[in-house]
Order: C-alpha cells, then sequence, then structure tokens
C-alpha cells in the first residue's frame, strides 16, 4: 500500500523526501555504537505513515511543509518507532520490515534503552513546538502504555471480550494516529473546527488500521507483513478475527481447544487455517468499513475539501484491497 499515491497530494512525496534526513538528524548523537541502533528500523524503511498524516494535515498536500509542520512528523515516527523497538522486545520478535529485529541483533536491555532514547527526543522535538503539542504527546504516550498494558493483560484469554480489543486499540494505535493528524492540524495553523474533525479522522483510521493489521496477520504472508504471519496467535493475543472466530457455532469449538496457551508451528498454521477459513475474516471486514465509513466522515465534516476527498480515499482504501474470508 503506498499511501502516498492513495493520497494524490501533490506536494507530499517531495515533503517526505525532505523529512528523511531531519529523521536521521534526529536520533543520531555521533556515537556509533547508539546511532547504529537508533537508525537500524530507519534505515530498514517503512511506511511513515504516522508523518505522512501529519504532513497532510499540515499542508493539505499541496503547500509547502514548514520546518515546525516537518518536526512534527518527526516526532510522531519518533514514538512509533520506539514502540516498535520495545513491542519486539516483549513478542522476543526475530525480524521487522524483514530486517532482523533490533533486539535479535544488539539485546533486549539495548533495545529498550533505545526506546526510551528515541522517546526522549521525541519530547524535546515536542516541547520545542510548544506546550500544546508538548503535552499532547505526552498524553498519547500515557494512552499507548495503556493500550499495550490492556492487551499483555488479554493474554491468552480466550474469553477477551470485543469492548476489550476495541479499548486495547484505540490505546495502542488509534491514539497516535489521532495524534499525528492533530499535530499536523496545529502546526499547520488550522482553524479549530478543522483540528477537531481531522483529529477525529485520525482516530477512526487508527481503528480501521489495526483492525486490516490484525486481518492481515491471519490471512497475510511473511513478506508481505515484514514479520512472521500468525504472530500473535501464537503469543496469545487473540485480535478480532479470533475473537468472532471463537464465537462462531462451527469453527469455535475447533478453534477454542488450540488457544489459551503458546503456540509452534504446527499449531499456530492450523488455528490461522481455521480462523482464515471462518466467518471471522467476514466479521472483521464489516467492522472495518464501519470505522473507515467514519473516518471519512469525520474528515468531510470539517477538513479542507481537496484534504477531506483524500483521506476518505485512504481511509476506505484499507478494507478495499482486504481479502472477503
Amino acid at each position: 500500500m503506498n499511501v502516498v499515491e492513495l493520497l494524490e497530494l501533490p506536494a507530499l512525496e517531495d515533503q517526505l523526501k525532505r523529512l528523511e534526513p531531519l529523521l536521521v538528524e534526529s536520533v543520531v548523537t555521533g556515537d556509533g555504537f547508539l546511532d547504529d541502533v537508533t537508525t537500524h528500523l530507519l534505515a530498514a524503511g517503512g511506511k511513515r505513515l504516522r508523518p505522512v498524516l501529519a504532513l497532510a494535515t499540515a499542508t493539505a498536500g499541496t503547500g509547502e511543509a514548514t520546518r515546525e509542520d516537518l518536526l512534527g512528523a518527526v516526532a510522531v515516527e519518533l514514538v512509533h518507532l520506539a514502540s516498535l523497538y520495545h513491542d519486539d522486545v516483549m513478542d522476543e520478535a526475530t525480524v521487522r520490515r524483514n530486517v532482523e529485529s533490533v533486539n535479535a541483533r544488539f539485546g533486549n536491555l539495548v533495545a529498550i534503552v533505545a526506546g526510551d532514547f528515541l522517546l526522549a527526543r521525541s519530547a524535546e522535538i515536542a516541547a520545542g513546538l510548544g506546550t500544546e503539542i508538548a503535552g499532547l504527546l505526552a498524553a498519547t504516550l500515557g494512552e499507548l502504555c495503556r493500550g499495550q498494558v490492556a492487551e499483555v493483560q488479554a493474554a491468552y484469554q480466550v474469553d477477551r471480550s470485543q469492548d476489550d480489543y476495541s479499548t486495547a486499540i484505540a490505546g495502542k494505535t488509534a491514539s497516535l494516529m489521532s495524534t499525528s493528524c492533530r499535530i499536523g492540524a496545529l502546526t499547520g495553523g488550522l482553524p479549530r473546527q478543522q483540528v477537531e474533525a481531522l483529529t477525529s479522522f485520525g482516530r477512526s483510521f487508527g481503528m480501521v488500521f489495526q483492525v486490516r493489521d490484525d486481518i492481515l496477520d491471519v490471512v497475510g504472508s511473511e513478506a508481505e507483513l515484514g514479520k512472521p504471519a500468525g504472530q500473535d496467535l501464537a503469543e496469545g493475543i487473540y485480535t478480532l478475527p479470533v475473537l468472532l472466530t471463537l464465537v462462531d457455532p462451527v469453527a469455535g469449538p475447533e478453534l477454542r481447544p488450540l488457544l489459551g496457551q503458546p503456540l509452534g508451528q504446527p499449531e499456530r498454521d492450523k488455528a490461522r487455517s481455521i480462523v482464515a477459513e471462518s466467518g471471522g475474516i467476514g466479521g472483521s471486514l464489516v467492522v472495518a468499513r464501519q470505522y473507515a465509513e467514519r473516518a471519512a466522515t469525520a474528515a468531510l465534516a470539517g477538513a479542507p475539501p481537496r484534504l477531506a476527498a483524500s483521506l476518505g480515499t485512504l481511509a476506505h482504501s484499507l478494507v478495499d484491497d482486504l481479502p472477503t474470508g
């Protein structure tokens, strides 16, 4: 999925080219070892989705991005990178973005401390953008942590509720998407009505993005995901497709005995197959479409017209290219 192409906002590509050196500059200290660690995932690439949202909302994808716009985009991407460093330690992951994960290459302790360093740099940049943005980013970090704790608490719980799932992903994913849009709107000097509309868009967009990711964890390949497929299932993180399968009268009784414990590769493959062939994928797509519609409606309610149309297209595209189950 090429986010810039989907948005069709002509200046975004050049803005992202200006962003990349700033990202590297923000984490390079002159210490060779630390620089290797902090730039490891930056060098591996990525969609840069959160900076794209920040820059798109700041400039409507047409105007010239100011240094403040670019620094706001850097701040949200550093928070995202830090979360990946920490997540991979908790998940004992070995691959991220089709390269060796930071913890696998440098060890857990280094990965944790480097993630903390990225958060510190993000906070420092945000402080330079003013108290509102600094406070917003700090509050978002709290939401990310609460969402992650909720997910850890639910590990291996086959009776996890859909409400618990929604609460967790609202914190761990949607909060930073929403903040990315809000920071862009603030650095871009947009009217308050547009700031609020874009914030609402980001929240719903983050929800559909995570549901999409959870569907792909079941039906996607390792090459597509940049990490092992079925990883959440194996580690006891039961996402919406799994939860819907568990309440399916046919597939549920077959799936439930496999869960509640770590899964080896054969059990992981079997569980993925059961979920993929059940109604869990189709049911998850219904929920994803609902969030996509909410996102598009929020953008149309107050964002600049061209930007609103582009954001609505982006939200729906997250669902349109998924398998129907």
